[in-house]
């Protein structure tokens, strides 16, 4: 089983980079403004995990420049998702807020629409 997985990663990994979308492409000011309000925000995934890629792609898709943190080969970000978001289930978006609190997302389709809702949403 673990063969099985291992070459079903390798083939999603792959499938990934002969496909991966185009950013949108913003003026400086304003990538750099967008930035800004993402530098709070750090995305928990394994590197082979399909709904990770599908977060991971979305940010691509949308030249959303958030860290990720890799919750499989780092012993510290494992245990900073287990003990801050109180389990190992990834994606997880990790969103800290101005006094140092942190609220953790987890499920694909919800941080995707976080932060639809939240940075890809023109002013009203």
């Amino acid at each position: 089983m673990a063969i099985i997985r291992w070459i079903l990663g390798r083939l999603i990994l792959l499938i990934d980079a002969l496909t991966t979308p185009r950013g949108v492409t913003r003026s400086t000011e304003d990538q750099a403004a967008l930035d800004r309000q993402t530098a709070n925000l750090s995305l928990y995934q394994f590197k082979a995990c399909p709904f990770c890629v599908k977060v991971r792609r979305f940010l691509k898709r949308h030249t959303l420049r958030i860290e990720t943190r890799d919750a499989k080969g780092d012993a510290q970000h494992r245990e900073a998702l287990l003990t801050g978001g109180g389990e190992i289930k990834v994606p997880c978006l990790r969103i800290e807020d101005e006094r140092g609190g942190s609220r953790w997302l987890y499920e694909s389709s919800e941080i995707m629409r976080y932060l639809e809702e939240r940075y890809l949403q023109p002013d009203a």
